[in-house]
């Protein structure tokens, strides 16, 4: 008895020593592998080839986005150059209007009503110096009144699918329902980044207007620490490309920027970063440092694998209507996932979707269902078809009897079977019963009047 209890203890004992000696899962959204640390209320970083997020911080929580709102206005502005309405080299000329309602101590490239600039150069203006006047300028032009322009943000966010995003103003300047969130940002700047003349201005650092009818030369420096050390040492990062900053005091300092390494393109969204002066005296703004880090652990940590080949045979699917019992399905094209580095593939959960039966004929390359990949956590990675290997020809004599059995099987056909049925057992109960008596009694009358009462006839 003592040598058991004493074996159960060690066992315990080993049991509990394993556990305690086993890996501890990563934080959230990271893949499994541990971010650095982070200090911004909400981030994401998004691997720009799939819309897959790689980390995200309180990514769905609606937030003030100050001048991240300009992104919607310039993707606005870009659309009305794709059509026809506007083109990069037209001149504008700025109105009373447009300078209404502007914060005195907001973001400004000093422009002045009656002051005649390009498309191009407004855009500058605002995406390189973060200009709000140059914002109302480009939105009279595109609708008519800043007003209109407003309501077509928003109507553009809810065509991109941003359920948590409402625009007040085309600037960012602050406005208690004037909101986002770090998913809808990412999801409006990937559609701005489709239009070329919008990354080309993002991530230019430096810029110079020419004189115009009311202002000398102008020089603009970008407020994106992360492509250019004008203003601020310490940020710089060679991969980074735009994207663009905000920041009010309710929103705090805000960053959506774009990186690239290889293969590998990613895109990330900052909100609610603070400035603070360290012990070292150094001022650090979360915004750019979370940012940055962000960018250095994706790209150490993380590359693509690919997961599924083509060539891999998946599964047998059962076949009907053929002489064939089966056919391999295998995935429609080779899937690549951006994974952390030395990521086992087998330990991606599949989830299989079949047709079975799959009824023949069936032709090579037919999809016969889906495949999805699916993290430990039971997040969807990907999903691909999966395609029939070979041809599967048909037996006629099998497909004749299940048409056969289908045509039997309509309702339709059903019911007019029952009815069939139905009056056909009628006629012969008519014939057994109502049938018989008629033939019964007209016999008889018959028989009466061939031999019947034969006296004299009167005269």
């Amino acid at each position: 008895m003592k040598t058991r209890r004493f074996f159960s203890v060690f066992f315990l004992l080993v049991l509990a020593a394993s556990l305690a000696l086993a890996p501890v899962s990563a934080a959230e959204g990271d893949g499994g592998v541990t971010p650095p640390e982070l200090h911004c209320e909400a981030m994401l970083l998004v691997d720009a080839n799939t819309g897959k997020a790689v980390y995200e911080k309180n990514a769905h929580e609606r937030m003030y986005p100050a001048s991240l709102t300009k992104i919607m206005t310039a993707l606005l502005v870009l659309e009305a150059v794709d059509s026809g309405q506007l083109s990069l080299d037209q001149s504008i000329t700025a109105t009373e209007s447009a300078m209404e309602g502007l914060a005195a101590d907001g973001s400004t490239a000093g422009i002045q009503a009656g002051e005649t600039l390009t498309v191009e150069q407004l855009l500058q203006c605002m995406l390189i110096v973060s200009a709000n006047e140059a914002c109302n300028i480009l939105a009279e032009q595109v609708n008519g009144s800043v007003d209109a322009f407003v309501d077509a943000m928003n109507a553009k966010a809810a065509d991109l699918g941003c359920e948590d995003t409402h625009f007040v103003n085309a600037t960012g300047l602050h406005d208690s329902q004037h909101y986002t969130t770090a998913w809808d940002l990412y999801r409006i700047t990937a559609e701005a980044m489709t239009h070329e003349d919008f990354m080309r201005i993002c991530d230019t650092a430096r810029a110079t207007i020419p004189a115009t009818n009311l202002s000398e030369e102008r020089n603009l420096y970008t407020t994106n620490y992360l492509i250019d050390t004008w203003r601020s040492l310490g940020y710089i990062y060679g991969n980074a490309h735009g994207i663009k900053t905000g920041s009010t005091d309710q929103a705090g300092h805000c960053l959506v920027s774009s990186a690239a390494d290889g293969d590998l393109s990613l895109v990330s969204v900052a909100l609610g970063g603070d400035r603070v002066t360290l012990e070292d005296g150094e001022i650090r703004t979360y915004s750019f440092f979370d940012t940055r880090e962000m960018f250095k652990w994706a790209f150490d940590n993380f590359s693509y694998q690919t997961v599924l080949e083509e060539a891999e045979l998946v599964k047998e699917v059962s076949v009907a209507l053929s002489q064939v019992d089966h056919v391999s399905v295998h995935p429609a094209a080779d899937v690549e996932l951006l994974l952390p580095n030395g990521t086992d593939p087998a330990t991606l959960e599949r989830r299989l979707e079949v047709v079975s039966p799959a009824d023949a004929p069936i032709t090579a390359g037919q999809a016969l269902g889906t495949l999805t990949l699916l993290s430990p956590e039971g997040e969807e990675l990907a999903t691909v078809d999966l395609l029939a290997s070979h041809d599967v020809e048909a037996s006629t004599l099998l497909v004749f009897g299940r048409n056969v059995h289908n045509f039997f099987s309509l309702t339709a056909v059903r019911v007019i079977l029952v009815l069939l049925v139905v009056l056909a057992a009628a006629l012969v109960i008519w014939k057994l019963t109502v049938g018989r008596r008629r033939y019964r009694y007209g016999h008889s009358v018959t028989r009466r009047s061939g031999g019947g009462y034969r006296g004299r006839r009167r005269r």
